[in-house]
């Protein structure tokens, strides 16, 4: 009689990489999860999470025809206003994305109650007669939590051009610290214990790495095919693992040691 449980389900989920050209670079904007969250905390992250029902009603409202992953960009936009405070959307009809003066006010007026369940995110939109850009976002990449771990997210990454004028910051909830950072260097920084990054967060930005700026990152991703990763794990001495990930997935092999705790 076998009694494992069978996998969890995994939770959809989306996140967005922003990016920007520094005086040495790309950088992207990262968060430090909470050390009270139970999946990657007190991890190095990009923001994003879960696809709430309301995201696939609003994607239905508001996303063009042949639009691909609509439910999985209004998630990945709502969640990046929740977290840092950018928000990708424009006035309907206009190409634009809001200035600082209709940010400030949506973010004054719903950005705490956003956070705290209270409104939902087709509100904050309506209140100034918004649409969300998703065309801004480019599709990057596709991981799903492996099947060993109790908490699992199918989650969907997407690179986007951060609006100059909008100034990310953390939450103070969900994250508690926000940085700018050269992939390279959130690399070199968890190689000498600074940051706490999970595989597919270490994974993508290895990727992004390759790119001197914000526009060559995201021309290459238009034209790249996204494969799905789901790492299948093999456990070694201590804690040490073997990945194994599809090698057309283009992030540089298919088995990979690591030697850190899962996300969850």
């Amino acid at each position: 009689m076998n009694d494992a449980k069978p996998p969890a389900i995994p939770r959809p989920a989306a996140t967005i990489l922003l990016l920007r050209d520094g005086t040495e670079g790309l950088e992207v904007f990262m968060v430090v999860r909470h050390h009270q969250i139970d999946f990657a905390a007190g991890a190095l992250v990009f923001p994003g999470g879960r696809v709430e029902d309301a995201d696939h009603a609003l994607a239905v409202n508001v996303a063009p025809d042949g639009t691909h992953l609509p439910s999985f960009r209004i998630a990945a936009i709502r969640e990046t206003f929740e977290e840092c405070g950018v928000l990708l959307a424009r006035p309907r009809g206009a190409n634009a994305i809001i200035d600082t003066d209709i940010l400030k006010r949506l973010d004054d007026r719903f950005r705490t109650k956003l956070n705290a369940g209270t409104i939902d995110f087709d509100a904050v939109l309506a209140a100034e007669d918004l649409e969300p850009a998703l065309d801004h976002l480019v599709h990057f990449a596709h991981w799903i939590t492996p099947a060993n771990q109790p908490k699992r997210y199918d989650t969907q990454f997407f690179l986007a051009q951060a609006p100059a004028a909008h100034l990310a910051v953390h939450d103070g909830y969900e994250a508690v610290e926000s940085i700018w950072i050269r992939p390279a260097d959130a690399l070199a920084g968890t190689e000498a214990g600074r940051y706490k990054l999970v595989f597919a967060t270490a994974k993508n930005l290895e990727k992004l790495a390759r790119f001197p700026t914000a526009a060559a990152a995201i021309d290459a991703a238009r034209s790249a095919r996204v494969v799905t990763v789901e790492p299948q794990p093999i456990r070694l001495e201590g804690t040490k693992r073997l990945l194994r990930i599809p090698a057309e997935a283009d992030y540089g092999g298919s088995e990979f040691i690591v030697d850190f705790p899962p996300a969850s």
